[in-house]
């Protein structure tokens, strides 16, 4: 079994919800890379073919505030002349082509690896409640109660502290 480089409950922590799609942030990103901000930030801008809209933007003003005020983490301490970058799942891979170092691309990895994974809890959990609303239908109101708290268990937020499981390929 290998061992993982970075635990994925760090990257899970790190993936935020922007403009409707799920991204990672630079800062964030040039941590796990173990590069400085600023570098990981040039890479890019020396290679920005590599990445259109659907694969990173800059965070607006509104959203930089909104989003310091939410996760209040030192690591964005003092003033920072421009705004962080949100990369997508798609521009994630992309910056190991662009880092080329053999960390970028291992983090690359297990970052695209816990992305996967979000997902497919997503989709369980959606096709969890299609299932459970056919038995409604199916059986009569004596079920009622048991349904109710089964979606209730079902819409209550995943904590921060869950832990998800990873298997190995």
């Amino acid at each position: 079994m290998m061992k993982h480089l970075i635990p994925h409950e760090r990257i899970e922590n790190r993936i935020y919800l922007l403009r409707g799609q799920k991204v990672m942030l630079s800062l964030h990103l040039a941590e796990l890379y173990e590069v400085e901000p600023r570098a990981l930030v040039q890479a890019v801008k020396r290679n920005m073919e590599r990445f259109p809209d659907d694969f990173m933007f800059q965070l607006t003003n509104e959203e930089t505030i909104n989003l310091k005020s939410q996760i209040v983490i030192s690591s964005w301490g003092g003033s920072r002349r421009a705004n962080p970058y949100a990369f997508t799942e798609q521009g994630i891979a992309m910056l190991s082509a662009v880092l080329k170092s053999p960390r970028a691309i291992n983090v690359s990895i297990e970052i695209i690896r816990t992305f996967v994974k979000l997902r497919q809890l997503l989709t369980s959990n959606k096709e969890l409640g299609k299932k459970l609303a056919l038995l409604e239908k199916k059986y009569d109101h004596q079920f009622k109660v048991v349904f109710d708290a089964i979606r209730q268990i079902m819409d209550q937020p995943i904590s921060k502290n869950r832990k998800i499981e990873f298997l190995n390929s």
